[in-house]
């Protein structure tokens, strides 16, 4: 009896179910950067050519620009932006001889 009615106990409180919280965090998917390196065995013209055929809106003036930097300071970011453009044009350049260093997050 003392078992029965301790059940009869339990089962008669009532349950509360935790609260969600009705806030959403939005975590924004983060850039990457493609980015040419120097070597020796590609020309300013075919870095400048490939910049302005494979990215997006690359004015020539701005290839002449990233082309220089390239060559001057070793490397340029070219491109930033969603991972899975980032990844075309990093395999577009490498297809065309450039020689890339890995993508990195911005």
């Amino acid at each position: 009896m003392v078992i029965s009615a301790a059940l009869n106990a339990i089962s008669a409180a009532p349950i509360q179910a935790p609260e969600r919280s009705r806030q959403v965090t939005h975590k924004p998917y983060p850039n990457y950067k493609v980015i040419v390196l120097n070597d020796d065995f590609n020309t300013f013209n075919h870095v400048h050519d490939c910049l302005v055929k494979y990215i997006p809106d690359m004015t020539s003036d701005r290839a002449w620009e990233l082309t220089n930097q390239v060559h001057y300071e070793g490397q340029a970011i070219v491109w930033v932006g969603p991972q899975e453009q980032a990844e075309l044009y990093h395999q577009q350049l490498s297809r065309a001889g450039l020689t890339m260093a890995p993508l990195e997050t911005a």
